[in-house]
This record gives structure tokens, sequence and C-alpha cells, in this order.
């Protein structure tokens, strides 16, 4: 990266900074804090371990619900793939499950779950599992049938099919799951805990703005925010690391047919 990128990355920040900080002043303290509020709230709260413990609590569920949905989300279209019957007949209803808004369910699974980690952790298995199916599965259904028969022909079985020629055709459609479905796993837990919690980045933000402490809520957002800025910088360099034999534009390009 060039240091006139730097430069003018660190000019836009500044400028966003200065507007944030004059927003304060002229709609005032108590409806939009300033930045020099909000960074003493964050060292206060970094100081007495506040942003540590929830920030630990939301992404713990977010990952606990992240593999729950993921893993079968990856694995159930190369149990379909030599079953078309099974998939036709699953696939409206999968589909259906798809769209159904999982935000509306959150008030059924805090009646099942209650209103601790395992409600958050079942709606994020729930988005999980779809995003990395449905991406999975566009994978899968595009490899090439002339490919899968040379390797049946030059007496490649069923497993050594799917190991060398289904997985590593999948494996783009199943990153670009992992890099949509990883942050909005993260939001979504955040959402849910905002809506029924005694814990977590969520929790703080709805607490803070029933307080009428904006300063609070804009400390949780913020922090929020970061996480999911860091987890995005982690997966992307991770699809680098995995796909660096392979052209830039190849291995980071959106696969056809994939969601998001």
């Amino acid at each position: 990266m060039s240091i006139q990128r730097i430069v003018d990355r660190i000019l836009v920040g500044v400028i966003l900074l200065a507007l944030w900080q004059l927003t304060s002043l002229w709609i005032g303290f108590y409806w939009v804090s300033s930045p020099l509020q909000v960074a003493q709230r964050m060292v206060a709260w970094l100081s007495d371990g506040t942003l540590f413990t929830e920030s630990g609590y939301t992404i713990g569920s977010a990952l606990i619900g992240f593999t729950l949905g993921a893993v079968p989300g990856a694995v159930i279209p190369f149990l379909l793939r030599r079953r078309p019957v099974l998939a036709a007949i699953l696939d409206p209803y999968l589909v259906a499950g798809y769209a159904t808004p999982k935000l509306a369910l959150t008030p059924l699974l805090i009646v099942w779950f209650g209103i601790g980690i395992w409600s958050k952790v079942a709606l994020v298995a729930s988005i999980s599992f779809f995003l990395i199916f449905f991406n999975t599965q566009a994978g899968v259904r595009g490899i090439s049938p002339q490919l899968i028969r040379m390797a049946e022909i030059l007496g490649a079985r069923e497993t050594k099919v799917a190991r060398l020629v289904v997985w590593p055709a999948a494996l783009p459609y199943i990153l670009a799951g992992v890099r949509v479905s990883l942050p909005f796993s993260i939001s979504g837990t955040a959402i849910a805990e905002m809506l029924s919690a005694n814990h977590g980045l969520g929790y703080l933000i709805q607490a803070s703005a029933v307080s009428f402490d904006p300063t609070g809520s804009f400390t949780a957002i913020i922090t929020l925010t970061a996480i999911l800025t860091i987890v995005n910088i982690l997966v992307n360099r991770s699809e680098r690391r995995i796909f660096n034999w392979r052209p830039a534009a190849a291995a980071f390009g959106r696969p056809k047919g994939a969601l998001g």
C-alpha cells in the first residue's frame, strides 16, 4: 500500500471524527456523544474489564452458533450430490427456510431456550446454516460433469472424487459463505442480545440506551464495529493464504452463483 493511500485514509478518518464532533456540538452531548467522551468511556470499560467480558460473551455465542450451523451447511450439499431425487424434494423447503426472517424467530427462541446464550446460538446456527448451505450447493452443482466422469473413468471411487475433485471446486464457494455468514453471525448475536439478554455487547447497547447513556451505546457500537472489521480482515487473509497459488482474480473474485 502506498504512503499516499495511507495518508488519504487517515485524512478521511480525521474528517469523519470532525463531523462527528460537530454533530455532537450541534445536537447536544445528551443525544450524540462526542468522540472524546466515547474514548474516555472505552478506556474506563477496558480498565475494569467490561468490554472484554461482554465482547467475549457475544463472540463466544456467535462462534458456537456459527459452528453448529456451518458444519452441516457445508456437509449436506456433498451428501445430496449423489441423491438428486432427495435434493429435489428438499429444495423448496430449504428455500423456504432460507427466506424465513430469522430475527422474527427470536421471541420463540427466547421462549424455548431462555434469555441466556442458547437462544443466541440457535439464532446464529439458523443464519449460518442456510448461508453456507446455498453457497456450498452452488459450488457442488457448478462442477463440470465431464470432469467428474473423467475421474471415474480413471478409476477414482466416490470418496476420492469428492475429496480430490468436488471439494477443491466447492471450497471457494464455502469460503464466500464464511465471508458473509461469520460477520453476520456476530451482528445477529448482538441484535438478539438487544431484544433479551443479560450479557453481551447488544445488551450493553440496549442497557445504555434505556439508561439515557448515549456514550455507553456509542462505545459498545464502536467496539462491535471494530470486532466485525477484524473478523473481515482475518477471513480475507485466510482466504488469500489458502488460495495463494491461484491468480488474484480467480482466488478473490466472488464465485459465480454464490450467495452474498
